[in-house]
């Protein structure tokens, strides 16, 4: 499966580059647990939310490796005026549940899709940055209230977000303490490393009457040096000389 990341990884920026975009450090951060997600750990009934929609590059990438949308389609089209391809995840993508992007959503729509339907599993993939939101704490308790244990959170904690280091915009840690004491099933991971993604993943999910938080421990613009761990990446284009420099990279 690291081998799929890389392939993923060489698709984003394919996409980001053509279309001028952005959000290259956000996507590249969370391919790893995408792809545990979706090449392993996801059954059919299952749903996925990508709260941090910003990611979007990412997941439509993979979900044209799995076959749900047509590359060809999304090369030429991501980021278009009037394209389905939104910057920000859009429902009108197949295998798109909900739109999201707008920070501190995502978790309170997975929390009632898990309610509605206890016997699916709903994922939600969170940034560190959604931390800072009061959405995103009252619906922690709401979940430990009702026992969700049909709900894994994943969050991409690589420690930045749009305007700085999250200890410095507003401090999280401890993060797992916090979780812990909210009633969650908390579990820390290294987010690139798949193995460890789908062991803690299936660890969770045996564990009964708690919703599930996994604390994914990544770096922003992961794969590509110049722009890993460095802030500016959240926003920055790729230029066709740095295009170059990350396609080398990700031979």
């Amino acid at each position: 499966m690291n081998e799929i990341a890389k392939k993923i990884r060489r698709k984003v920026i394919d996409l980001l580059y053509k279309h001028k975009a952005c959000h290259l450090g956000s996507c590249m951060s969370c391919i790893e647990i995408l792809v545990a997600l979706y090449f392993d750990i996801m059954r059919k009934e299952d749903k996925f939310l990508l709260s941090k929609g910003w990611a979007a590059a990412a997941l439509y990438s993979v979900l044209s490796e799995k076959g749900i949308i047509d590359w060809d389609d999304l090369y030429e089209n991501y980021y278009e005026v009037d394209s389905k391809y939104w910057g920000l995840v859009h429902h009108s993508v197949p295998g798109i549940e909900h739109s999201l992007g707008s920070a501190g959503h995502g978790l309170p729509v997975a929390i009632g899709m898990a309610l509605a339907d206890k016997k699916r599993r709903i994922f939600v993939l969170l940034s560190d940055g959604e931390m800072d939101c009061g959405t995103t704490w009252e619906s922690a308790l709401f979940a430990a209230h009702h026992k969700l244990d049909n709900l894994v959170v994943l969050v991409d904690y690589n420690k930045l977000q749009a305007f700085g280091r999250t200890n410095e915009v507003l401090n999280l840690e401890p993060l797992k303490d916090k979780w812990n004491s909210f009633r969650w099933d908390v579990y820390e991971v290294d987010g690139h490393n798949i193995e460890e993604l789908t062991a803690t993943i299936k660890k969770a999910l045996a564990v009964k009457n708690k919703p599930h938080i996994i604390i994914c421990h990544t770096k922003k613009g992961k794969g590509i040096s110049f722009a890993e761990n460095k802030v500016e990446w959240h926003y920055y284009n790729l230029t066709p000389q740095l295009y170059e420099k990350a396609k080398n990279e990700l031979r």
